[in-house]
């Protein structure tokens, strides 16, 4: 059995360098892989590309990149809580590729299963579409989407073994899996690190097969993005 473990975020993210293209798994602040993106903007790491369901908020996740000024392209389906993203983006600072979300899921899940590409009905007829093969399918157009290319990709799960298989909790479920399948180096950053044989293995989201670096993380922010009450 390999034994995947690394030390720690810094041991993880060894081989990153400028100009790489980087999956980050999580859901808004859900889920994301926070000692890793901590460890990427201690080391200065720039010209990043980010493949990433969300862009964080303005002192949180990839926010804290996009303040660094190590984000060179963000590939995302939501950016809608980063004011900074924002400023960047109108600037003509930071080149933005926004994608359908379940667009995006699949093209992770592509790369992940060894296919070129996609075809979708998402993005049609729409600016999308421009420069992109439309192929008919049974009286019906479906949009060409190339599957992504990652040098890493970076996730976060509940717990996970030595060998690298993960089990997630609820909302981390979101791209953090179809993510962790796609990447040339896939790290896994968790909140417990067990010994093989620890895990049900009917509850194993991600088989250890494509994980190559895992690690235990520490200081769980957790953030809530939005906090929501009722009014008495």
């Amino acid at each position: 059995m390999i034994n995947k473990v690394v030390n720690h975020a810094e041991e993880a993210i060894e081989g990153m360098t400028d100009g790489m293209t980087l999956m980050l798994g999580g859901f808004g602040l859900c889920g994301i892989p926070e000692n890793c993106i901590s460890e990427i903007v201690k080391k200065g790491i720039t010209g990043l590309t980010c493949i990433s369901n969300n862009a964080g908020v303005d002192d949180f996740g990839i926010g804290l990149m996009l303040h660094k000024r190590q984000v060179k392209k963000m590939i995302a389906s939501y950016v809608g809580e980063n004011a900074e993203f924002e400023r960047q983006l109108l600037s003509g600072e930071l080149e933005v590729e926004l994608i359908p979300q379940g667009t995006l899921a699949t093209r992770c899940l592509a790369a992940g299963y060894g296919m070129p590409a996609i075809f979708t009905p998402a993005g049609v007829g729409t600016e999308l579409a421009e420069g992109k093969e439309v192929r008919d399918f049974g009286g019906k157009d479906y949009l060409m989407e190339m599957a992504f290319e990652a040098d890493f990709a970076i996730v976060k799960a509940w717990k996970g073994d030595t060998a690298g298989n993960l089990i997630y909790r609820k909302t981390a479920r979101n791209f953090n899996p179809v993510m962790a399948m796609a990447g040339k180096i896939t790290i896994a950053e968790v909140e417990e690190l067990v010994e093989v044989g620890e895990l049900d293995p009917d509850q194993i989201h991600t088989p250890g097969v494509f994980v190559h670096r895992i690690f235990q993380g520490n200081s769980y922010e957790k953030r809530i993005e939005q906090r929501t009450v009722r009014s008495v």
